[in-house]
């Protein structure tokens, strides 16, 4: 069944957040562990969602945590955040084709929509998955399920595009074809070995892979 459907995660995969997420994470750390976390150490923080990376550190002040991080994240947000090369153009001609389109992320929707906004992407995407919208994130197949619903989709006819472990996991557990990007932040090698079913150099490599035509 050919493809019809492309599910994308936000952070790292269509917007360039890392830097964000990093000052974000450590100004949030250095109040309850004064020089402590290194850039290093708060990467392996990406990906999860903050209440789950935030209770492995001090289970009771999970709340007042995370609401330091996000006070922090959206005082900074359009400063930091950058854009990748190649996406907005193969999302533009993905939606010209007539692909349904979402995107499936581990960040409040309210916080997702300033990225989807401040890069020009807003109106590409008529669904959009925030952590907010589900009881559980991926790798767990529940958000990607609420999004092939309401794009009226199924998972044989989807792809889920991501940055890490948690987006080709949440793919395989749904039953879609997975796509690894290879500038994650967490390493190429790192990404591949969890046989994501293509690994794209640049997002427009998502067109040739669908059979489309490349951007040139």
């Amino acid at each position: 069944m050919k493809i019809d459907t492309v599910l994308f995660d936000l952070d790292g995969t269509l917007i360039n957040t890392n830097e964000l997420i990093i000052a974000s994470f450590l100004h949030t750390l250095d109040h309850y562990f004064p020089n402590e976390y290194t850039r290093e150490r708060v990467i392996e923080f990406i990906g999860p969602s903050l209440h789950d990376s935030f209770s492995r550190l001090i289970p009771d002040k999970v709340e007042e945590m995370t609401h330091m991080y996000r006070t922090f994240n959206h005082e900074k947000h359009d400063e930091l955040v950058e854009e990748y090369e190649t996406v907005k153009e193969t999302v533009k001609a993905l939606h010209e084709k007539g692909y349904k389109l979402a995107v499936v992320t581990t960040k409040r929707s309210e916080t997702a929509r300033m990225g989807l906004k401040l890069t020009g992407l807003e109106q590409y995407f008529p669904v959009l998955v925030g952590i907010d919208d589900v009881e559980n994130v991926k790798p767990n197949p529940e958000p990607l399920l609420m999004a092939l619903g309401q794009l009226n989709s199924s998972p044989e006819r989807a792809i889920m595009v991501g940055d890490s472990q948690y987006d080709v996991l949440g793919g395989k557990n749904t039953g879609t074809k997975t796509a690894a990007v290879a500038w994650t932040i967490k390493g190429r090698e790192f990404l591949e070995s969890y046989e994501p079913d293509v690994m794209l150099e640049t997002m427009s490599d998502l067109l040739t892979y669908l059979g489309e035509d490349s951007l040139g």
